[in-house]
């Protein structure tokens, strides 16, 4: 814990990715996030959607703290932009859709809800134990870490809250809106990559994650690598849907029969 916080870059050399250390650190995560979305799920499932939504307000609050600490603190330590750490990778979408499912109403909330829970999970995976990027380059328990740990963990609980306490509607309609909330985010994070450059949404190159199987692929070919990338967010949308129904319908026929 000596240099926790990283003031002049951490001395300690990193456990590394899929380490022992790695994955013990992000599997507790996940472990505390799954027992406290089966917790407040269960408690408030048969509870009025006000009673429901107190808890996605607090996870609200807790994830744009998160998030302000991040901006102020990485900007001090590392005199980095702020440009640097704009809402545009499919994790930090949360930032935004977490908030409008807490505090929007009607047809708005209903999408926002479906896309927190559909992604929000998949963010929590990507961004521990899928997370090259930072577990290759920082030591597991330091403030670059925790910080990212911490808040994949709060999307996760917000997806599984959301299913667990029965607040998705999954209508079919809401798909199209899952596609337009994301490719709104991946114009911006493209204008973004070229105007700054960074490499948000991954789209430039994979650094580290699971995307470099199709970035070695296509030989990191910088118009095709992308729009793999982002084809691939669409296919999953379409497949978390389809798992969804399949599972409903599946537990339906079950019911019945008993």
């Amino acid at each position: 814990m000596k240099d926790f916080w990283g003031f002049g870059g951490y001395q300690r050399e990193p456990e590394g990715y899929f380490s022992w250390q790695h994955l013990t650190f992000v599997t507790s995560l996940m472990s505390i996030m799954v027992a406290l979305a089966i917790f407040f799920g269960l408690r408030n499932k048969n509870k009025e959607l006000k009673q429901k939504n107190k808890v996605l307000i607090w996870a609200t609050i807790i994830i744009e703290a998160m998030y302000v600490f991040e901006l102020i603190f990485f900007s001090i330590r590392d005199n980095n932009s702020i440009l640097y750490n704009l809402p545009l990778f499919l994790c930090s979408i949360q930032y935004i859709t977490i908030p409008l499912a807490a505090f929007s109403k009607g047809k708005i909330k209903e999408a926002a809800l479906d896309f927190v829970f559909v992604f929000g999970l998949l963010g929590a995976i990507a961004g521990t134990y899928f997370a090259g990027q930072n577990y290759a380059a920082y030591p597991v328990i330091s403030v670059n870490n925790v910080a990212s740990g911490l808040t994949h963990s709060i999307s996760g609980f917000a997806s599984l809250y959301i299913v667990i306490s029965g607040m998705e509607s999954m209508k079919k309609q809401n798909v199209f809106m899952c596609f337009a909330i994301l490719g709104v985010f991946c114009i911006l994070a493209s204008i973004a990559n070229a105007l700054i450059p960074y490499n948000y949404m991954f789209l430039v190159t994979p650094d580290n994650t699971p995307y470099e199987i199709f970035y070695n692929l296509v030989n990191g070919n910088k118009i095709l690598y992308p729009i793999i990338v982002v084809l691939l967010f669409f296919v999953y949308i379409v497949l978390f849907y389809t798992v969804y129904f399949a599972i409903k319908s599946k537990c339906k026929k079950i019911n019945k029969k008993g």
